[in-house]
């Protein structure tokens, strides 16, 4: 199977994808591309429509006017890493969760430092969005992207909350 690397540019940096024709497999921040690049190490420069679709929605999460996201994942973890990706996203756009709380969700409540582990490996960042978990104290824990990339994020969605709200 062909893999194929694009890259973009937005507010929290340029951001990393590799694809396959109907897949996401990486959405990555610069500081860790290096390390998920290494999974694609023959991944062929070029725009797919994955990659189109996936800059398309990163612009219009960006712009306050999308907050789901359509395109297809197929990121490559352990099960267990799967499984806590997937309860990753069912964490409700511009709230936060702690690692004892998506290590419940995922019937492990004794797991919340694996869980932390996991969401560190996470290859899909913004997408499988890793950065709406907290500690358990609420204070912001280690991203992928950098904790100012995390904080920004939190408050991106809050804004766009709170003008759906004042809007409604």
């Amino acid at each position: 199977m062909t893999h194929y690397y694009h890259s973009c540019l937005t507010p929290v940096g340029r951001l990393h994808l590799i694809s396959d024709e109907q897949h996401l497999s990486v959405l990555a921040f610069d500081s860790n591309w290096p390390v998920l690049r290494k999974h694609y190490p023959d991944a062929v420069t070029a725009e797919t429509d994955v990659s189109r679709l996936t800059a398309r929605e990163l612009e219009d999460y960006f712009a306050g006017t999308g907050q789901l996201f359509t395109v297809p994942l197929r990121p490559r973890g352990t099960m267990f890493q799967l499984q806590v990706w997937d309860a990753l996203k069912a964490i409700p756009y511009g709230t936060t969760a702690s690692y004892g709380t998506q290590a419940a969700r995922i019937k492990r409540p004794t797991a919340s430092r694996a869980v932390g582990h996991a969401n560190g490996q996470n290859p899909i960042s913004i997408l499988v969005p890793c950065h709406r978990v907290i500690g358990g104290s609420g204070a912001l824990t280690g991203y992928a992207g950098g904790l100012a990339a995390k904080r920004f994020l939190l408050a991106h969605e809050q804004q766009v909350l709170e003008k759906l709200t004042s809007a409604a």
